[in-house]
C-alpha cells in the first residue's frame, strides 16, 4: 500500500524535470517522485502499469503532444498539472482534464497552487462515503436518492464507461456510479477481483471460462464474454493458477 503521494514528471527538458523535482522537495516533501520521462513512448509504457497521483505534463514532447498520450488512458485518474510554453493550449488543457497548467518558464508561486489543488483534489477522492466504502464484505454505491448496499458476491464486474464506472449485478441490473474504475480497482482487487482489461474489472468468483487467443477472453456468470488485454494475460492467468 502506498506511504506517499506518487508523482510523475514528463518533460522533455532535462533541466525542466529537475526545476519541478527541486520544488517538489523543497516545497512538498510528502510527494515522492516514482517516475521521469521525456518522451510520449516511455510514458505510455509507464501508464500501463502505473497510475500515479499527481502527473506533471509537457504538452509539446519530441515524439507528440501529451494529448496524443492521454488519448490512450480514458480512465486515467492521476492529478494531471500540464505544463507548456504556450497559453494557447489552456482550453484543450483543460477538455482533457487538467488540474491546472503551467507556463514555462515555470514560477514557484503558481507551481505551489497547481499542487496544492492537485493535493485537494486527491483529498477529496478519498473521501469514502460515497464512493463505495466496504464493511463486511458490502459496498455502498451512490444513487441519485442516496445510497445502496450490495453484497460484494453479487457483483458480477465492473466495466469502465468515460468517468464512470458501471456495476453488473447477478440480478442482471446494473448500477452506473460517477468514479472511475481506478478509483474501485484497489480496494475491490482485495476481494478477489482482478483487472483484465482497462475496461473490465471481474469478479472471480463469477468467472465461467477462460477462452484462449492473443490476450484470450472470459466468459462470466451474467454470459458476458470479455476481453483480457495482452499486457494482463501472464498475471491473469498465473492468479487463476495460484486459485486451483
Amino acid at each position: 500500500m502506498k506511504t506517499k503521494i506518487q508523482a510523475c514528471i514528463i518533460d522533455d527538458e532535462q533541466h525542466g524535470r529537475e526545476y519541478i523535482a527541486l520544488l517538489l522537495e523543497n516545497e512538498f516533501p510528502e510527494i515522492q517522485i516514482d517516475f521521469q520521462a521525456s518522451s510520449v513512448e516511455e510514458t505510455f509504457v509507464y501508464l500501463t502499469r502505473n497510475s500515479p497521483d499527481i502527473l506533471f505534463l509537457d504538452i509539446q514532447l519530441n515524439d507528440g503532444t501529451a494529448f496524443d498520450l492521454l488519448s490512450n488512458f480514458k480512465d486515467l485518474s492521476s492529478q494531471i498539472i500540464f505544463i507548456t510554453a504556450y497559453e494557447h493550449f489552456a482550453i484543450q488543457a483543460i477538455k482533457n482534464g487538467a488540474t491546472d497548467y503551467l507556463l514555462k518558464p515555470i514560477k514557484k508561486m503558481d507551481f505551489i497552487i497547481a499542487v496544492n489543488k492537485a493535493l485537494e483534489n486527491l483529498k477529496k477522492n478519498k473521501t469514502t462515503a460515497n464512493t463505495g466504502s466496504l464493511q463486511h464484505n458490502k459496498i455502498s454505491l451512490p444513487t441519485l436518492q442516496g445510497f445502496k448496499r450490495f453484497n460484494l458476491s453479487d457483483i458480477v464486474r465492473c466495466e469502465a464507461d468515460s468517468s464512470y464506472t458501471i456495476f453488473h449485478l447477478t440480478d442482471k441490473s446494473r448500477i452506473m456510479v460517477s468514479k472511475t474504475l481506478h478509483d474501485f480497482e484497489e480496494t475491490l482487487i482485495e476481494h478477489n477481483f482482478f483487472r483484465i482489461h482497462h475496461k473490465h474489472l471481474i469478479n472471480l468468483d463469477h468467472l465461467q471460462e477462460y477462452i484462449k487467443g492473443k490476450g484470450g477472453q472470459v466468459v462470466m456468470s451474467d454470459c458476458s464474454v470479455l476481453d483480457v488485454s495482452v499486457r494482463k494475460k501472464n498475471d491473469f492467468l498465473n492468479k487463476i493458477e495460484i486459485m486451483d
